[in-house]
């Protein structure tokens, strides 16, 4: 048997230093740079979304429906109060977090979650409200989107949120698990992306604002579960990332009104092995820029725009639960043009993915023992 310094001395010439060894440091080698990923706080239960605050001090969400401050040095805040009523079942409950713009101003803080409709149904929701100047409570939380029709079942709730350039809201939703073609159908929200104002109302411009079989806050239709989206910076428009079933998972550039297929098209098979839809392909159905096949299980992704890791600038860093891993997407225009699998190595299912204001990467580890970890360039 190997004694514990051999055995750390042999891990890091494979590049990590195994769990059983770790203590809050890591070591991993990638093709463009040697990193570190440094534990930054811990013991958080499931975390899943994750914002900056202007203060260097973080915002963090926990599915079980906690959302606390993380300062600098890793201390958790108790739980901050005035949240809604979440449904925390399944892999629903708190979800996102995203800052007003304005939040300097107004200090608004925007919530997805899983919320309690009754009656044991449950749909993905929006809310916002005003963190208060002590940080301990939202105040005077409201509701401003509701996802319809709400379900009894636990699973895919979407559900990121992101300020497009004129201060409007997408709201990323599931199909809900829910195979009749739902996600066609724009008379409701299920397998959509969802545009509105910061009060909830229809964003100017959307494309079924004058139909009356359609909701007006509808953008794009026939997604799955989208778990990751971000605005490119070079060109403003929304990216985003998509679970398939038994493969499939796809990044795409949703355009206003526009069909992404499912469950039409897809480049994956049912959990059964089945046929889904009719094939990879039909007239009137968008294309993904990129897929996986099989699935990573994607969820949480981030434009890299900073100066710590140069060779990678333009790349979209994409987390993957299933597949454990930080997914380095090369891009040129908008062609996905090579990837790289990292941090296989660390074993964890990565739930979100946050280039910090430093230019560090961010992770959220999914587990009940999760951790907010810092990806830093090893010189």
């Amino acid at each position: 048997m190997l004694s514990p310094r051999i055995a750390l001395a042999c891990a890091l010439a494979l590049g990590a230093v195994p769990s059983a060894l770790a203590q809050d440091t890591q070591r991993f080698r990638t093709d463009k740079v040697e990193v570190i990923v440094e534990t930054v706080a811990r013991d958080l239960q499931n975390p899943w979304g994750l914002a900056f605050l202007p203060d260097n001090r973080l915002l963090v969400t926990e599915r079980p429906g906690r959302l606390r401050i993380v300062d600098p040095e890793g201390n958790l805040s108790a739980p901050i109060g005035g949240l809604p009523r979440i449904a925390a079942r399944g892999q629903g409950g708190l979800l996102d977090v995203a800052l007003d713009p304005r939040f300097a101003q107004n200090r608004l803080v925007y919530l997805s979650f899983a919320e309690d409709r009754g009656e044991g149904r449950a749909g993905t929701s929006v809310a916002r409200g005003r963190l208060s100047d002590n940080g301990t409570a939202l105040e005077a939380l409201q509701v401003i989107f509701r996802q319809e029709p709400a379900y009894t079942g636990p699973n895919h709730w979407g559900s990121r949120l992101v300020f497009d350039r004129d201060g409007n809201l997408f709201v990323t939703t599931g199909d809900r698990f829910d195979l009749r073609n739902q996600a066609q159908n724009p008379a409701n929200h299920i397998g959509k992306i969802i545009h509105i104002k910061p009060d909830g109302s229809a964003a100017p411009g959307n494309p079924f604002l004058n139909r009356e079989d359609a909701r007006p806050e509808i953008w794009s239709l026939g997604h799955r579960n989208l778990q990751s989206a971000a605005l490119n910076p070079a060109t403003g428009e929304l990216w985003t990332v998509e679970h398939g079933a038994r493969g499939g998972d796809e990044v795409n550039i949703p355009q206003k009104g526009k069909n992404y297929g499912w469950p039409i098209i897809s480049y994956g098979v049912d959990y059964s092995g089945a046929k889904i839809g009719e094939g990879t392909r039909k007239a009137g159905l968008e294309q993904p820029v990129y897929y996986w096949d099989p699935s990573i299980a994607p969820s949480g992704m981030a434009f890299y725009t900073g100066d710590k890791f140069p060779a990678w600038r333009g790349s979209i860093l994409v987390g993957a639960l299933a597949g454990k891993l930080v997914s380095r997407l090369e891009t040129n225009g908008n062609r996905v043009t090579g990837e790289e699998r990292m941090l296989q190595q660390l074993g964890e299912r990565i739930r979100d993915v946050r280039q910090g204001p430093d230019g560090f990467v961010y992770l959220l580890t999914d587990s009940r023992n999760g951790r907010i970890l810092r990806m830093k360039p090893a010189t």
